[in-house]
Formats: structure tokens, sequence, C-alpha cells
């Protein structure tokens, strides 16, 4: 039985290379477009104004001597912000948001109130990696912001 031999002609190597680079192309468009449509924004309006008073701020943080760390179990999540001696704070105004690290689109903003050992929120979280965004300000006006990763299991 005899079968026909095929031949690689110019118009299959055309089609080839055009479906080939039509792949990578779509692909590279496809994530171009993620890439654009996740991105959560500019921190501050302008880098420049804001980083003439960066050392300021960093340094005027750092005498708090806080400590933050976060927690999340049985449907609240737990925002402990202590002192070097480990005493908890009670700071004037707490403004957080609780979002994934990697896209805003689970953003959200927890009513935290302190119990006296912490600030809690009543928040159902999914397994995965969040962060909290947290800005607070201490008794004597000094503002503390700080971004605190939070691992849930």
């Amino acid at each position: 039985m005899a079968t026909a031999e095929r031949k690689l002609t110019g118009w299959h190597v055309l089609a080839i290379f055009v479906g080939a680079f039509g792949i990578i192309i779509g692909v590279n468009l496809a994530l171009a477009y993620n890439a654009v449509a996740t991105f959560p924004g500019l921190e501050v309006k302008n880098s420049y104004v804001a980083s003439q008073s960066f050392d300021s701020r960093r340094d005027a943080q750092q005498a708090l001597g806080w400590e933050v760390a976060a927690d999340a179990r049985d449907g609240e999540v737990i925002l402990s912000i202590s002192k070097p001696d480990g005493t908890p704070v009670q700071v004037v105004d707490l403004h957080a948001v609780l979002g994934r690290a990697t896209h805003v689109k689970d953003d959200m903003e927890p009513d935290f109130v302190f119990n006296g050992r912490a600030y809690v929120a009543k928040v159902e979280v999914e397994r995965g990696n969040w962060n909290i965004r947290m800005s607070a300000k201490a008794l004597d006006g000094t503002p503390f912001e700080q971004r605190v990763v939070l691992h849930v299991e």
C-alpha cells in the first residue's frame, strides 16, 4: 500500500509561523491586560513630596517602639499593637484595610474594636496570604503606618 508523501510547502511554514507567533502575542496581551487591570493604583500622589518628610516620619514612628502582629481565628482578625515591654497600646485613631497581597479585589475595611488587649474585628478570611495596611495615631498625635502580613492557614 503506497502512501502519498506530503511535502512541506511555503504555505505550511507560513501557517506554522503565524500560529506560533499568534499564540505568543495572545499570551503576552492577556498577561499585560491582567497586570494593568489588577494594579491597585498609586500609594502617594507625588513621590518626591512624600520623600521630603519620610525620614522624620519614620524616626517619629520608630521612637514609639511599637510592635504590631496580626492573627485570624474563629471568625475574627486580631491586630495587636504593643509597647517594647509588651503592654498593649490603645490608639486615638485606627484605619486598616485588609486585602490580598496580590490584588485589591478582596479589599475590605474591618471595624476594629479595642478589647483591652488588642484590636478585634469580626471578619471571615479565607486561607492564604493577606496584608493589613494600617494607619494609626498615638495619644501624642504621632502617626504610625505599617503593612502587617497576615498568613491564614
